[in-house]
């Protein structure tokens, strides 16, 4: 959610910049084109006065080539005294002067010319360059409205998503943990059916001593004690050991005795507890969980190493395996106390 909002306001940020750069270009644009139609009309003007200053000039190629320099010096042949001559000589350096003006007149509007043509054409490419940067900023700007749109979209779809899965998941975790509560009653249901089958059953012997014989063949995957249970998402006691195995692998019982209780238990799926004889004051049982299948039934006495079951998942289970419990008038004790050190 909130990287969905920075992209939301990274895009209308966006959108902010591309449409500012845009009318800046945009105005950048309108003054180059100002300035083109100005140096374009300073151009027409020094072109139309170069054309004159051409023509002019050559009026007085033309006059040249004609001639015009031997009437000059007929004009002064032709003078009658020295103040007629200089007369005649002021005239015709009047007429050259004229000439040598027109002549520079060609040269300054020519320059005039290409000054502003060069202007002009510099405008024009300004003009040109100004107004495709607005258009690529404009563009900019509605990809960027674009995505801005679609961040907000994907926003609210995002939201809505969430606050589903949020409903989801409450209804869930609601069952989850009346699941778990039930599963917290059935084990003190255990332990009491448990104790009091210590009680009724008085003396029932005595559990020989050593070290239990390895229930199933596979290796340990959780231990005893008090853990985030994956399944109800809760910290509890894990009152056993698991150990994984293949569906279907042969359980077998970890020490002679009677079975207590064989059937269906909530959590522990399809669950055996077997009763051992006392051991330190207090009645020894095994328990096996989520078994596929319970080949046992109550009050039935097994030996050590017969098969009482087989792997399975039932119950509140992630996965194959045995959950193997050691409890003493119901209550579960850590099973790595009893079990070989090497779990073979």
């Amino acid at each position: 959610m909130p990287g969905a909002q920075r992209r939301v306001a990274m895009s209308r940020g966006a959108v902010a910049a591309a449409i500012a750069a845009a009318n800046s270009a945009g105005r950048r644009a309108n003054a180059a084109r100002l300035a083109y139609a100005k140096f374009a009309g300073h151009f027409e003007k020094a072109q139309g006065e170069f054309t004159d200053a051409r023509e002019r000039v050559d009026q007085i190629a033309q006059a040249s080539y004609m001639g015009s320099s031997f009437s000059r010096i007929n004009v002064l042949v032709e003078a009658t005294g020295p103040a007629d001559i200089m007369d005649r000589l002021s005239l015709v350096d009047q007429l050259m002067r004229t000439q040598q003006q027109d002549v520079d007149r060609l040269i300054h509007t020519r320059a005039v010319a290409r000054t502003a043509q060069d202007r002009a054409g510099l405008a024009r490419r300004e003009a040109e360059d100004a107004e495709a940067l607005a258009n690529s900023k404009l563009t900019t700007a509605k990809d960027a409205q674009v995505a801005a749109v679609k961040a907000q979209h994907a926003l609210v779809r995002l939201a809505a998503t969430r606050q589903a899965a949020l409903r989801v998941a409450n209804s869930q975790r609601a069952t989850v943990l009346a699941q778990y509560r039930e599963a917290v009653a059935q084990e003190q249901r255990i332990r009491t059916a448990l104790r009091g089958f210590a009680v009724k059953s008085g003396n029932v012997g005595r559990y020989p001593g050593g070290r239990l014989l390895m229930p199933v063949r596979g290796w340990k995957s959780s231990d005893f004690g008090n853990r985030y249970d994956p399944y109800y998402r809760v910290w509890q006691l894990h009152a056993g050991t698991d150990i994984a195995a293949p569906g279907g692998t042969p359980i077998h019982a970890a020490a002679a005795g009677r079975v207590i209780r064989a059937g269906w238990s909530n959590g522990y799926g399809n669950y055996t507890c077997i009763n051992h004889g006392q051991l330190d004051g207090s009645a020894f049982q095994t328990c096996y969980g989520h078994q596929s299948r319970i080949l046992v039934h109550d009050g039935e006495y097994v030996r050590r190493g017969e098969v009482i079951g087989r792997v399975g998942t039932t119950g509140a289970s992630t996965g194959y395996h045995l959950h193997f419990e050691t409890r003493f008038n119901g209550v579960p004790k850590n099973p790595l106390y009893y079990l070989p050190s090497c779990l073979c």
